[in-house]
């Protein structure tokens, strides 16, 4: 049995699914989707509006009227994807819309592959309509064409995305999301619940809360409206989230005090006992010449503090090593760190130069081979406190999702410390008759590896 690689990009949406009929004469549109879960999230809206105007939706480029291609700008590597991928949609279809952060550099863009049909940037769903209705004019059947309850999906149907705010306020110097996508803007609680409701209507059983920064939902909104709140909205929206029955999942969450209040909640079984905090270091000085918050002292107390009141608690982080000016003893500390920390699950970049970040005028950029050492070793660190963690589960009893039962019935299934594509599995060998794709199910450990653990259906 496989086990997940120990440099699993901790940026990528799972790939999207798609499976659709198409009738007669329908006009069918190509969906490239790329990028992190929150691209994904811009993917369904696109696609659902797509669908109730009458389009088909093709998971390739053959006989597809179009192709939109959902771009990602985060790193420069993933603008070469990017890249390759719409010149692979040009020559595989020849018509193609491109949208996405990438979309923000038209000119960048145009370039490279000047004979696309257009470009558009971030969540600009209009435009991205308005350019498919030139190329591919809408055909809608009123007796066929019914926009389903809770649109389009691209994920399995027991889990889903659902993003609560768009942008972000921080001035990271090594991001260009907040020029892309602009500052925060937080979607009324309101409809976040409602599209909640119809997704676990569904049948979704786990809703992964996604934004740029979910810990500081609603701190942009006017003081009128947030008169009378007796705690932070992301606090009020979480605990309603968590009475809708499903597992609540928060990723991107800030280390800012008030996340303390979410804890309790997570020891109460309302929301699941994870946090993805993107700590990106632990020395001040170079979280100083990223433009973070400098306390990483502070941020093990509370670790501490958040451990203390939910000792259940699975910690989730991202870090950035190579980041310029950062020398051995920067780099030592951030292993020490983490030594202490015994971060339950932990991605990592190599720095890259993206255009447009202020990090890239910085001095004493880190040459690459010594990028790739310390990214080496600081795996090495973070493997070793997974398998000793993992290590320890073994002879407990947990709760598990099943993502899939391949035909020789093994399944894969995530714990509640685990997010689909960016952690480990749990896998179940034999014993699956009679469970399906969505369940969840009680196991007993009786093996654990680096990343992933394997059990059996508790009798």
């Amino acid at each position: 049995m496989s086990q997940n690689p120990p440099n699993l990009r901790p940026d990528l949406a799972p790939a999207a699914r798609i499976h659709e009929t198409r009738r007669d004469g329908q006009p069918t549109i190509g969906m490239v989707s790329l990028g992190c879960p929150k691209a994904l999230v811009d993917s369904e809206r696109i696609l659902t509006r797509l669908r109730a105007e009458g389009y088909a939706i093709s998971p390739d480029y053959a006989g597809a009227d179009a192709v939109i291609v959902n771009t990602c700008g985060f790193l420069d590597s993933a603008k070469a994807e990017s890249l390759d991928a719409i010149g692979e949609a040009l020559v595989e279809n020849g018509k193609v819309i491109v949208t996405g952060c990438l979309g923000a550099e038209p000119d960048y863009i145009r370039e490279h592959h000047p004979k696309i049909l257009a470009v558009t940037g971030p969540h600009q769903y209009e435009q991205v309509l308005d350019a498919v209705h030139e190329v591919a004019p809408p055909s809608p059947d009123p007796f066929i064409d019914l926009l389903p309850a809770s649109g389009v999906s691209l994920t399995p149907r027991h889990y889903s995305y659902l993003k609560i705010s768009e942008g972000c306020n921080h001035k990271c110097k090594f991001c260009i999301i907040p020029e892309m996508r602009g500052r925060l803007a937080s979607r009324p609680a309101k409809a976040v619940l409602r599209e909640a409701e119809k997704l676990v209507e569904s049948g979704v059983k786990e809703l992964l809360v996604i934004s740029q920064d979910t810990s500081a939902y609603g701190t942009d909104w006017p003081a009128d409206q947030r008169r009378g709140l007796t705690e932070q909205p992301i606090t009020t929206l979480a605990r309603d989230l968590g009475s809708l029955g499903a597992w609540v999942r928060l990723h991107y969450v800030y280390p800012y005090p008030h996340v303390r209040e979410i804890i309790p909640l997570m020891a109460d079984g309302i929301i699941l006992p994870y946090l993805d905090i993107p700590f990106q270091h632990a020395h001040p000085e170079t979280l100083r010449r990223m433009a973070r918050p400098a306390h990483a002292e502070r941020t093990l107390d509370r670790i501490a503090e958040w451990r203390d009141i939910c000792p259940d608690i699975t910690l989730r982080s991202t870090f950035i090593v190579g980041y310029p000016g950062e020398t051995e003893a920067e780099f030592q500390h951030l292993l020490d760190w983490l030594d202490e920390a015994q971060l339950d699950r932990v991605g990592c970049f190599q720095y890259e130069n993206v255009a447009g970040a202020r990090s890239n005028a910085l001095p004493d950029h880190v040459a690459d081979e010594v990028k790739q050492e310390r990214w080496d070793r600081f795996m090495e660190k973070a493997q070793a406190i997974s398998e000793a963690k993992l290590a320890a589960k073994v002879g407990t009893r947990m709760d598990v999702i099943i993502d899939d039962i391949d035909e020789d019935g093994v399944a894969t299934c995530r714990t509640k410390a685990d997010a689909p594509e960016i952690d480990g599995n749990l896998f179940i060998d034999e014993g699956t008759e009679g469970v399906s794709v969505g369940d969840i199910v009680t196991v007993e450990v009786d093996e654990a590896g680096e990343y992933d653990l394997w059990g059996l259906i508790a009798k």
